[in-house]
């Protein structure tokens, strides 16, 4: 593959998808919704446009927490991606891009914050305006 196409699969390699280009935006997410359906504290996230990302082996099962319906792998159930396609967007979890890809750029909802992150990025309360929010920074 070219460094403007990578290959991100689940961890059982069943789900193999082809993204082209480069993430229009990474970020990590502090939001309830993703801790619940991560398991984790946050989420690294990598938002592509709709045209971007291919299926090119395997088949992926949606399934809905919270807001968001979400893609994992129909074998071992890694969480993949989410289709939005209102924005015309693919969100990408950004631990399955190659790491010399991952650039988060800030981090949001961090009112959920399960504890500080400090890393010397934004960390924004809530959303940041470029996603329709305030840009209210949280302090730690």
């Amino acid at each position: 593959m070219t460094a403007e196409r990578v290959e991100i699969r689940c961890l059982c390699g069943a789900v193999r998808a082809e993204i082209e280009g480069a993430p229009l935006m990474q970020f990590y997410c502090h939001c309830d919704d993703c801790q619940a359906a991560s398991g984790g504290a946050y989420v690294t996230l990598a938002l592509f446009p709709l045209q971007a990302l291919r299926v090119t082996r395997g088949k992926t099962d949606v399934f809905k927490l919270r807001t968001l319906s979400r893609e994992r792998c129909g074998t071992c159930g890694t969480p993949l991606f989410t289709r939005l396609p209102e924005q015309g967007m693919w969100v990408v979890k950004g631990e399955l891009l190659p790491r010399a890809m991952r650039r988060p750029e800030f981090h949001m909802q961090c009112r959920y914050a399960v504890l500080p992150v400090k890393d010397g990025l934004p960390h924004y309360r809530g959303i940041p305006a470029r996603f329709g929010g305030d840009d209210a920074v949280t302090d730690w």
